[in-house]
């Protein structure tokens, strides 16, 4: 035996067994497809060498394809049964040598730190995960802070999540998380997942980012700076900048003339600003 999937009757028998039910707190909706999980591992393009997070593993379906094409897996579950139990489903599903590639952190992903994933003396270079869709772009944003070793990924959302982290200046979506995550990472659309592989179905549609890490935006601020500068452009989307930044900036005579200082028109829009010029814009009001 090298590795065997979780199927339908699966999931549902170990919940039972563990006496779990799917919580809209913890954001769980369990994956019953194996071809579902096997494609994420691949479009993942994770193999041999790499070391992948996964965040909240649940039952463990996307876990076993994960180590099925060769990768170490260090998993995240917050979870105290679910993560007490994934050992031994994984040591159940998979040959010993496959097992010894897969460990687990019980932990909530927003709070866990880079040193607690540490694997062979690495930190992982991959983050493959269905990702609780309620904290989905806090946990994203915070992995990628976090693991700087962090090289590329895939993650499952909801789809309006999934749109809005993958948009680009001048898209209706474009906002907040897309100028965070385009700090870290080129982040694109890598396809949709049908709500019918999820047990409980879920009452939202699901989609695929990946994104490949990049260094961040040349600055002569700190990150926390253009975020602030982020954050009050889209807080209020249909203002002009001169207006949206004036209580960031001052006054909008002040935001005026950072937005100036910057080359970049005052009557404009948050939503047309790459990361690159609100990271230029920052450093103009410093």
């Amino acid at each position: 035996m090298s590795t065997s999937l979780l199927g339908p009757a699966d999931v549902r028998q170990l919940a039972e067994r563990l006496g779990v039910r799917p919580t809209k707190t913890l954001g769980q909706n369990f994956v019953v497809d194996a071809n579902t999980v096997r494609r994420i591992a691949r479009l993942a393009e994770v193999g041999a060498g790499d070391l992948v997070t996964e965040i909240g593993p649940g039952l463990g379906s996307l876990t076993l394809a994960l180590l099925e094409t060769g990768a170490d897996v260090v998993a995240v579950e917050i979870d105290p049964k679910l993560a007490a139990e994934l050992p031994a489903t994984i040591a159940a599903r998979c040959s010993p040598d496959v097992a010894a590639r897969f460990s687990i952190v019980e932990s909530d992903a927003l709070l866990v730190q880079a040193e607690q994933l540490v694997v062979g003396g690495r930190t992982p270079d991959a983050l493959v995960a269905n990702l609780p869709y309620n904290v989905a772009v806090p946990v994203l944003l915070t992995l990628l802070e976090r693991i700087p070793t962090l090289r590329s990924g895939l993650v499952m959302v909801q789809a309006e999540v999934a749109d809005r982290l993958a948009a680009g200046p001048g898209d209706k979506e474009y906002g907040v998380p897309s100028v965070k995550a385009a700090w870290y990472a080129d982040v694109r659309r890598a396809g949709a997942v049908s709500r019918q592989v999820f047990w409980p179905v879920p009452n939202v549609e699901s989609g695929l980012v990946q994104f490949t890490a990049r260094p961040a935006p040349v600055s002569s601020v700190p990150k926390e700076a253009v975020f602030a500068c982020v954050d009050a452009a889209f807080a209020q989307r249909r203002k002009t900048l001169r207006q949206a930044l004036a209580g960031w900036a001052g006054s909008p005579d002040a935001a005026e003339t950072a937005l100036r200082k910057a080359g970049i028109d005052p009557r404009t829009r948050g939503e047309r600003l790459t990361v690159q010029e609100f990271a230029e814009l920052a450093a103009a009001r410093a």
